[in-house]
């Protein structure tokens, strides 16, 4: 036990158990600590699940920056947390974390999302501008509407009702990977239907062809025909 709690840094009800690249929350700190705590902070570990939590039953405050929690996060329900910070993650669907957070977490006012994909800013993806973080805001407000502060700036009355009124449409959708790796290969491994004759299709040896056509143009609608009699055509 003295060794376990060597990890720990114990401030009244705040506790600490920062960088000892721990992949899970270890049990001692949930039966030695938990029924008290009202902040915990486990940053710079190296967590890919927070299921050791379900112990601080009275936690008002978590901090679990520069970990690995991606997408299959799970908190157990934490009726009194109001301050909740994921900064450096790995984290890219923003609707499925709000929609966890919003069941587990109803007192949540304080949310740290930065240096997640999930959080569209210029420090993590320089494509990104701050359009695109405006909008994210939007949505994560529309999500999330009791929130107070997100990530480095508090929540202005107008970004409410903005999320009030068009939050729901504001998520930034991402072509899925699949989807993009047929596109790339699209150019090497061509479709197996071509228009064109079968003499014609090598792009080595291509050549023009000549030969009827069953569909007829006549140009009825057309702006470049637009001064010639359909008797003309």
């Amino acid at each position: 036990m003295a060794r376990n709690e060597s990890l720990v840094a114990l401030n009244g009800t705040q506790i600490s158990c920062i960088g000892h690249d721990c992949k899970d929350i270890p049990d001692f700190l949930g039966d030695t600590y938990g029924h008290f705590a009202r902040r915990l902070d486990l940053s710079f570990n190296q967590l890919r699940s927070l299921a050791g939590l379900k112990m601080f039953t009275e936690l008002e405050e978590l901090v679990v920056d520069n970990n690995l929690l991606g997408n299959d996060l799970q908190l157990p329900r934490l009726p009194n947390l109001h301050t909740l910070t994921l900064n450096k993650n790995q984290l890219t669907d923003i609707e499925v974390l709000l929609e966890h957070l919003a069941d587990v977490t109803p007192s949540l006012e304080y949310l740290s999302l930065l240096g997640n994909e999930a959080c569209p800013n210029q420090l993590v993806s320089p494509d990104k501008d701050e359009d695109d973080y405006q909008r994210y805001r939007y949505f994560v407000l529309h999500k999330l509407p009791q929130l107070k502060f997100l990530d480095t700036r508090k929540v202005t009355k107008r970004e409410v009702m903005e999320a009030q009124a068009r939050g729901a449409f504001m998520k930034v959708v991402k072509p899925k990977s699949e989807a993009l790796s047929n596109e790339a290969g699209s150019e090497s491994h061509p479709l197996p239907y071509s228009p064109l004759p079968r003499g014609s299709r090598d792009a080595r040896n291509h050549k023009g062809v000549f030969a009827k056509c069953r569909y007829v143009y006549y140009g009825k609608h057309s702006e470049g025909n637009r001064f010639i009699r359909n008797d003309q055509l």
